[in-house]
């Protein structure tokens, strides 16, 4: 065991005595937690007094699945005839078991204290923390019967957190917590970062107003941005905070059907490296899908999903409904974000839809058959290859890229704390240069996950 899994153990074992204690204003790590979106405005029956909550979650897949392609040999470098776009052999095995401890500290009543660490992920093996912040439900310590209306139904939190753009990174699944994802992947164009800043929510009679700023990156960063160079278009001195924005609607209309609406907005006008399509650690559950002969899995940890590359500009919407009616269930996601790096003068588009549809079924709907329909339209940057003959070649925007991805799954809640999956899915990659690696390129196949959290 390393020197740190040590530490975070003598640190962690001591607490387990509070570890079954829930805490006010959060949402589960269990089964609880899921079709949960914004933490409620309910201190759910528990006292205010100081508590730590202890928890972890786990994931673990088995993965058979094919890929194929038909691109044009491209080399790797000038001096490397290795062909950049030849696929790496995959065989059927087990990927990276992957780990999250949760830790959540009430300091008092409707104040608490959030922090999660990676303690193993795709992209970072050894610990590593994916963000803490604070967040206050009450403010007591003002004694003010003005404030604690407000309170009422004011959410605020502060620190190094998920980014509450739109409503699919609830339902996605974040390294080990995947209960509340009822398929094994995430969306193609994943929408996820932490970021360090400030966020309002407020909830009353199922309306639903988010305004948050950020830094835009997904680190602390002092130092100043390099002079303007010749090929860039923007003044990379300035750095811009990122403004995140959601409005909508969500309400138990009564016992069987529940309706929930939701338009959201994220824009930053400049960054060094923003990531809010990039920033997931954890990584894709596909390993090494559509990757080439030098991935490895830790370097390349994106396989089956589309990173744009808007690493400076961004402005971006999504509008999600959902609708339970008794164990049927839909979620939708339409997506148009834009961006571009420093060096481009456009903005490139890429346009995203998906379907979920879930039906929930047996005592207390612990079975589950789904399925999801996820396409991605999207225009490419710039890129250079350099062909057999040694000729140059670029590709672009020019022409909009598509990728389709059907996933049909099945699942059941063990009990609150533990659920399996198996899922089928086909993705296919349409209209990509043949001097790309995903040209004509398709995989499909079967995952199977099972996954604990408390």
């Amino acid at each position: 065991m390393k020197l740190s899994g040590l530490l975070i153990a003598l640190f962690v074992l001591p607490m387990f005595a509070w570890s079954q204690n829930d805490v006010q204003y959060y949402r589960p790590y269990d089964k609880r937690g899921a079709n949960m979106f914004e933490t409620p405005k309910s201190d759910m029956g528990v006292s205010g007094d100081f508590k730590v909550r202890v928890g972890a979650n786990f994931a673990q897949q088995f993965q058979a699945l094919d890929h194929e392609n038909k691109a044009d040999s491209v080399a790797t470098s000038a001096t490397d005839p290795t062909n950049k776009n030849k696929l790496i052999d995959l065989s059927n095995g087990f990927n990276l078991a992957t780990a999250n401890l949760n830790i959540d500290a009430q300091l008092g009543a409707g104040i608490r204290v959030n922090m999660i660490t990676y303690l193993s992920a795709r992209h970072h093996q050894e610990a590593w923390v994916k963000g803490g912040y604070i967040q206050f439900d009450e403010l007591s310590f003002f004694n003010s019967d003005a404030v604690d209306r407000i309170m009422d139904n004011l959410t605020i939190k502060v620190g190094h957190y998920e980014v509450n753009y739109g409503d699919a990174h609830y339902r996605r699944s974040d390294n080990g917590a995947a209960l509340y994802n009822p398929f094994v992947e995430n969306l193609i164009l994943d929408a996820f970062n932490t970021e360090i800043g400030s966020e309002l929510i407020f909830q009353k009679n199922g309306l639903i107003a988010v305004g948050a700023i950020t830094s835009g990156e997904i680190k602390g960063d002092v130092v100043a941005l390099p002079d303007l160079k010749p090929e860039d278009v923007d003044d990379l001195s300035k750095k811009s905070p990122a403004l995140v924005g959601k409005l909508g609607y969500d309400k138990q209309i009564n016992d069987d059907l529940r309706f929930r609406l939701t338009g959201s907005t994220y824009y930053t006008a400049s960054s060094r490296s923003n990531n809010i399509y990039g920033g997931d650690r954890a990584g894709s559950r596909y390993y090494l899908i559509m990757e080439n002969t030098a991935a490895k899995t830790d370097a390349n940890f994106y396989s089956g999903r589309l990173r744009p590359g808007y690493s400076d500009k961004v402005f971006s919407f999504m509008i999600n409904p959902f609708i339970k009616y008794k164990g049927i269930e839909f979620f939708g996601t339409y997506e148009n974000a834009n961006g571009r790096t420093s060096a481009e003068k456009d903005m490139r588009n890429a346009t995203q839809i998906a379907a979920d549809l879930i039906f929930r079924f047996g005592k207390e709907e612990n079975f589950y058959l789904a399925g999801r329909y996820n396409t991605v339209k999207a225009e490419l940057a710039v890129q250079k290859v350099t062909t057999p003959t040694g000729i140059v070649e670029y590709f672009g925007d020019k022409n909009p890229v598509t990728i389709n991805r059907i996933e049909i799954s099945a699942g059941w809640f063990l009990n609150k704390n533990i659920m399996a999956k198996v899922a089928y899915i086909d993705q296919k990659y349409e209209k990509y240069p043949s001097i790309n690696i995903n040209r004509e390129g398709k995989f499909n196949g079967f995952m199977i996950e099972a996954v604990v959290g408390f």
